[in-house]
């Protein structure tokens, strides 16, 4: 289904993920933090580009997976996305939701 999202409209799921990441851009990323009550950071932008890189290699993404990545650890990625961490950071960066989530 469509979503107008900072004047763009995505492709998203019935769960608000984009479905189509060629069509995100930062302001995208952006709005989608603030429906989450996120202020993004650098720190924040710098787990969001791992996000999408990790993605974009097809590489499966878990809680596990990110706190060893030495991008962040745990601690801090519960820190910078307290509710739902891997779920809100994975809708902001525009990819679909992880298998590891429920």
């Amino acid at each position: 289904m469509d979503k107008q999202i900072a004047g763009t409209t995505v492709q998203v799921n019935e769960e608000g993920y984009m479905t189509n990441f060629s069509e995100w851009n930062q302001q995208i990323g952006t709005e989608l933090a603030k429906e989450a009550n996120l202020d993004m950071t650098p720190r924040h932008w710098e787990v969001i580009t791992y996000l999408q890189t990790e993605f974009k290699n097809d590489v499966p993404l878990s809680i596990r997976k990110i706190g060893k990545s030495g991008v962040v650890d745990i601690k801090e990625f519960y820190a910078l996305f307290p509710i739902a961490p891997l779920k809100t950071a994975s809708k902001i960066a525009g990819i679909p939701k992880p298998a590891s989530c429920i």
